[in-house]
């Protein structure tokens, strides 16, 4: 097999239509039956492939997005059926701009990463005696326009039904009218195989509903806020063109489109004049409604299917309580990470943004690690963060990875070290080593983990303050004017030094657990630094800076506090959150451990009591109007039905659903006691008039469960332990036990 390597490869004269590329060979004769075939393709941009008219696989927008610089995935597919009933073979390329020359980020930047679409393939073919037959993306291939005129993950895709002829998949095609293509240039040494899972449909919804907005504006409704396209079966005259515009919401009975600023979240579809099925699979839009016009005739629902998109993640866990509203709130944190984990892990997958925020997943990802498998996942992208972090001009972890932000003119200067955003090189990895407990996926993130606390280090005060640089404090404080959100009650360095004193302490936790003393101690050293620092300047007489609950709840969250102080700081953030009447008042920074630092310093009611409410800003709040995926802000929508009038609000953002954690840890009492689950703890902790509650999680040693139920005063649990592990049992007003594998029953 002497065949040149394959060449990334591009049409000669680019048109805004996305190009087919083709190539057709006959098999080497004489040395028997084809017995296996392996098609790898990459591209700049995305890519659709088949052989011999059969799809490569059932994946979308691969290669998926990465930091381009630096590494570009190489998918590797199974081909066999198509190639061994013929003796000639057509690999077929359909190019998508996907993130590396669509529109990208919130500016109205398009083509970020490079100008032109360009595509990779390497076809082996093995033979029954040996042999391998090599065929490769190369200079001899042809391209031509095909029936999708225009794509963009934010603006949406266009496709003209009447340009529709596979008959380019096939051999034997007359490609005579075909134009040729060049090599881009790129590197091959930036291909890696990839480690995360694909992107792929993931399920349908049907219609709901159907009906005439009052501006007569024909609309409807899939009943969940959810991330993919509408599948569109039609007949009509040809020529006729349909147009679907999506949104997550309505406002004054029409489509809210106003959250979605620059992206046009538009399909288009023009009819052949024939039966027509359009899947617009090179783009994917955040709705739940859409608005249809120019549809030929009455609107059958059956012809529009809504088809979820994202991950293709495994669920592992699970939760159920008596309270319908909780249940909706938890299953609003799956459907929001559903939508958002879609190559990698985005703020938002609806507006023209759609980017992997690092603070948002920071916090997220104990729950992360809890609803599905998402170790491949979250390590491929960790290993972004740390490709993108070498380039910053301060070697510290940027804000968005990957970092696009670093090619957009946003009157943002690049920051160095930020607290929660940054801190999510430590905080990610610590979370998948609980979850999992994989040595090497912590081993991997550790160069990370490491070069972002020396970065906080660097940057902290002679007296163990982190009190100068941007920071994001607590971002979307529910009283920061909806201008503002950076506007908080808690000062930003008391939040970021609470937060390097965290990620101190969990480096130093890494160091032991891999091995490495000589860091640990180092890492020991600065998380005592900042919390006597921390002590000094911000506490007095259990009092901190500020007196808001999002310094309490990081300080004690965190455990930056000691002796009576830490007892005196909850039960003051009990009194702050009872004051504001069990109203949320904590941003980004301080809900998700609000209710955990309220719960480790007794006040186990006031917990429930912040998060049964139902009246803004509460968690919710959200789900009495109507919500089916976790919003941005406590007020996305305001009571009215209006949406908020910042320019920036989301209704699909998991950042805030993090509270499904502490549900799953102390409602239903399902947690590690030791990393991956090799002992458990099982603690529920009963209360906000909550009956029964229950949760299971696929550990890696097999499924853990538990089931409580109160009838009266009477508390009864039943608990399954996996084989080979053993569970602690704290239950309330009982001693506690530990138990072995199997069921048992209190």
């Amino acid at each position: 097999m002497n065949t040149p390597p394959a060449k990334m490869i591009a049409p000669v004269h680019p048109t805004e239509a996305a190009p087919l590329l083709r190539h057709e060979f006959a098999l080497d004769e004489g040395h028997g039956m084809v017995t296996r075939a392996i098609l790898r393709t990459s591209a700049l941009g995305v890519v659709e492939a088949w052989i011999n008219g059969v799809p490569s696989s059932d994946e979308l927008l691969a290669p998926g997005w990465t930091t381009y610089e630096r590494r570009v995935r190489l998918i590797e597919h199974d081909v066999t059926d198509a190639v061994a009933p013929s003796s000639t073979a057509v690999i077929g390329l359909r190019l998508g701009n996907g993130w590396y020359r669509g529109h990208l980020g919130f500016t109205g930047a398009r083509a970020v990463y490079g100008d032109e679409r360009a595509g990779y393939a390497e076809l082996d073919i093995h033979f029954a005696d040996g042999h391998v037959q090599r065929a490769v993306s190369d200079g001899s291939w042809r391209t031509a326009s095909g029936a999708v005129l225009a794509d963009d993950l934010y603006n949406g895709e266009t496709i003209d039904a009447r340009l529709r002829d596979d008959s380019w998949l096939r051999p034997g095609f007359d490609e005579s009218g075909w134009g040729d293509v060049r090599a881009v240039e790129f590197d091959l040494d930036l291909l890696v195989p990839r480690v995360s899972p694909p992107v792929r449909r993931l399920s349908e919804r049907a219609v709901e509903h159907v009906w005439s907005s009052p501006s007569g504006k024909t609309l409807v409704d899939f009943g969940q806020n959810l991330v993919g396209f509408v599948r569109v079966q039609v007949s009509g005259p040809a020529g006729t063109e349909i147009v679907l515009r999506h949104a997550e919401v309505l406002e004054h009975a029409e489509l809210g489109v106003r959250p979605l600023r620059r992206a046009e979240a538009t399909d288009r579809f023009i009819l052949s004049g024939g039966d027509d099925v359009f899947e617009p699979t090179l783009t994917f839009h955040g709705f739940r409604y859409a608005e249809v016009s120019g549809w030929p005739g009455e609107l059958d629902p059956a012809a529009l299917t809504a088809v979820v998109v994202g991950s293709d993640i495994r669920p592992i866990g699970s939760f159920a309580c008596s309270d319908p509203l909780l249940n909706r709130l938890h299953s609003n944190v799956v459907w929001g990470m559903r939508g958002n984990f879609l190559s990698v892990p985005t703020d938002c997958p609806q507006r023209d943004e759609r980017l992997g925020w690092t603070g948002d997943l920071a916090v997220f990802a104990p729950t992360a690690a809890f609803l599905g498998d998402v170790e491949p996942f979250l390590a491929d992208w960790l290993t972004d963060v740390e490709l993108e972090r070498q380039g910053t001009p301060h070697g510290s972890v940027p804000v968005v990875v990957p970092n696009v932000m670093k090619y957009l003119d946003t009157g943002f200067p690049e920051p160095g070290a930020t607290a929660i955003w940054g801190d999510a090189a430590v905080w990610v990895p610590w979370a998948l080593w609980t979850a999992y407990g994989n040595a090497q996926t912590l081993r991997d993130a550790y160069p990370l983990m490491t070069a972002h606390t020396r970065s906080v280090a660097a940057l902290l005060s002679p007296d163990g303050l982190w009190d100068s640089g941007f920071q994001f404090g607590d971002w979307l404080d529910p009283d920061a004017p909806a201008d503002d959100p950076g506007k908080s009650k808690a000062p930003a360095a008391v939040v970021a030094t609470a937060s390097a004193y965290r990620t101190a302490a969990l480096a130093t936790e890494a160091a032991r657990v891999l091995g490495e003393r000589d860091d640990a101690e180092e890492f020991a050293h600065l998380r005592d630094a900042i919390g006597e620092g921390f002590r000094a300047r911000y506490v007095e007489g259990g009092r901190i800076l500020s007196d808001s609950a999002t310094v309490y709840a990081l300080a004690i969250a965190f455990d930056v506090l000691g002796g009576d102080d830490r007892q005196r700081a909850g039960d003051r953030l009990a009194e702050v959150v009872r004051e504001a009447e069990y109203r949320i008042s904590t941003g980004f920074a301080g809900t998700p451990f609000v209710t955990d630092a309220l719960t480790a310093t007794g006040h186990i009611d006031d917990a429930y009591a912040l998060l049964m409410r139902r009246e803004a800003p509460s968690w919710l709040y959200a789900v009495t109007m109507g919500a089916t995926t976790v919003w941005e802000r406590w007020d996305s929508m305001l009571p009215d039905g209006s949406i908020n009038p910042g320019e920036m609000t989301s209704f699909n953002h998991y950042a805030l659903g993090a509270v499904a954690d502490w549900m799953h840890r102390t409602v239903a009492g399902l947690a590690p006691l030791a990393a991956g689950y090799r002992r458990i703890l099982i603690a529920p902790q009963p209360g906000g008039g909550l009956t029964w509650a229950r949760a299971s999680l696929e550990t890696p040693q097999g499924r853990a469960s538990v089931r409580w139920d109160l009838e009266g005063t009477d508390l009864r649990v039943e608990v399954t332990v996996p084989a080979g592990t053993e569970a602690v049992l704290r239950l309330p007003g009982r001693e506690e036990e530990t138990v072995g594998e199997g069921t048992h029953v209190r």
